[in-house]
């Protein structure tokens, strides 16, 4: 008896997901509650649990995509490891000629890309998951098809030979056949038919011409054959040369080709629409951050040993940003069609840089929160972000986003909205500039601050005077600190 893994849904816009790291090896014994596998979606990540004790079979390797519930594994009752020791993909390949038909005659199948909805009519051949001249078993998942919207995998129709027409990477009609599958190819080869180094001649045309590659290639004579040597081809025989389908990274050592990432081609998707749909405009403003870091060096002591956590330059932005909003409270409200929806609460959220992509988890209610909580909240985040613990509710619903370009040494940048929101802050580098104060000039702590706003919305006045609310409260920071 087998259990599937499956991949679970991770929320309605989430279709499909990406298989990260497999943290067992393919043929492991596995314990009931045991961490399996990593996911990634574009949104978040999660990790699967072994349901039961038993024998690992991995069915979907590392950095492949797959739709939500696809079966990636399989657990077995059995302990032993011959029942595993081949590759997973290998092992129905090896049981095929037993079950190829005993008449010599066969046909061809066709493998088409099917309709994925009324508003698609091509998809992309994303990957191949098995080579041209491969033998395939009916119900092997052979390829990845891609649209604007879905991902799709396909499976064999019937077991034979597969001929791959259309390479990865290529844009299709809906309807149009990508591959073929020759049923003839499994009887053709006999039950008893042994296995040589270089296969008898066969009759075909001069091998100069790619028709003859599938002949290259050694079918099993019994279960009882190697399976690694049953499918890789023979090259002592002169074929005509096979056009391989493009691996997940290609180099050719200058330049190096490999997929984007879900998260990354998120955030492309994200971004792009957010310049395509709102009317986006930035506007610019300094900030002396002296008397903020005066205070913080006064009060840092007491409030660690009262908190528990250091007091960051965070903390003071968001309750700045807080009060801001509410003075200037078309900076909090958004567009949907033609109709402007305000919103009287105050969730931000705060971009956080990990190594596989931004992330924007959002701090609720942060107006009733006080200046520690905020402080813990950032933390945990943080570290949620680190262990790949982001849930998808961490992510939704922020009506305000900040950006701390300053962390990696920005001076100045242009931020970008997260759509619905009408506004994010551009917090940048602390710098000791020359500055005019009382008609002297002195050295100061000077911070730029770049809002980017949605010009349908918010007018110049009402952005440049809520940079100017936000300048204030930090100049001034001990009016913030009294709920603390």
């Amino acid at each position: 008896m087998s259990l599937d893994v499956k991949v679970p849904a991770s929320g309605e816009s989430i279709t499909s997901a990406n298989v990260a790291r497999w943290h067992k090896k393919n043929g492991d014994h596995v314990v009931k509650g045991e961490i399996l596998v990593t996911l990634e979606t574009d949104k978040v990540s999660n990790e699967l649990e072994a349901a039961a004790d038993g024998v690992l079979q991995i069915l979907i390797g590392e950095g492949e995509e797959v739709s939500i519930g696809t079966v990636i594994g399989r657990i077995s009752g059995e302990t032993t490891a011959p029942a595993v020791a081949a590759p997973v993909v290998q092992a129905p390949v090896v049981q095929a000629p037993v079950a190829a038909p005993a008449t010599p005659s066969g046909g061809v199948v066709e493998l088409k890309v099917p309709a994925a909805g009324e508003s698609i009519t091509s998809a992309n051949v994303a990957k191949w998951r098995k080579k041209d001249g491969e033998q395939v078993v009916q119900g092997e998942i052979l390829v990845t098809l891609e649209t604007d919207k879905v991902s799709n995998e396909l499976e064999a129709t019937a077991s034979g030979r597969l001929k791959i027409l259309t390479p990865e990477g290529e844009e299709v009609s809906i309807g149009a056949v990508i591959a073929t599958i020759d049923t003839g190819a499994l009887a053709s080869a006999g039950p008893s038919e042994p296995v040589k180094p270089t296969p008898a001649p066969v009759s075909i045309p001069a091998p100069a011409k790619p028709v003859a590659a599938p002949s290259s290639f050694v079918v099993p004579a019994s279960a009882g054959s190697s399976a690694p040597a049953a499918l890789k081809p023979d090259f002592s025989a002169p074929v005509a040369p096979v056009e391989r389908v493009a691996a997940a990274e290609v180099s050719d050592g200058r330049t190096t080709r490999k997929k984007m990432s879900m998260l990354r081609r998120k955030i492309a998707t994200h971004l792009v629409n957010a310049q395509q749909t709102a009317a986006i405009l930035t506007t610019f403003n300094e900030v002396d951050m002296t008397a903020v870091m005066d205070l913080r060096k006064d009060v840092q002591e007491n409030f660690m040993k009262k908190h528990g956590v250091k007091l960051g330059f965070m903390s003071f932005f968001i309750k700045a940003v807080a009060q801001a909003l509410k003075d200037i409270p078309s900076v909090n409200a958004r567009i949907d069609g033609t109709d402007i929806i305000e919103n009287h609460f105050y969730d931000i959220g705060v971009a956080i840089g990990t190594e596989k992509g931004l992330i924007v988890p959002v701090l609720r209610d942060v107006e009733k929160k006080s200046f520690a909580q905020i402080e813990k909240d950032i933390l945990d985040y943080a570290k949620k972000a680190k262990d790949g613990k982001i849930t998808l509710e961490d992510l939704t619903g922020g009506v305000f986003t900040i950006s701390n370009g300053g962390t990696y040494g920005s001076l100045l940048s242009t931020p970008i909205l997260s759509p619905p929101q009408s506004g994010i802050l551009g917090m940048h580098t602390i710098q000791q500039r020359p500055v005019a104060l009382n008609g002297q000039v002195v050295i100061r702590p000077m911070m730029y601050l770049a809002l980017s706003y949605d010009h349908r919305l918010v007018d110049g006045k009402e952005a440049v005077t809520f940079l100017i609310r936000i300048k204030d409260c930090l100049e001034s920071p001990a009016r913030l600190m009294l709920e603390m």
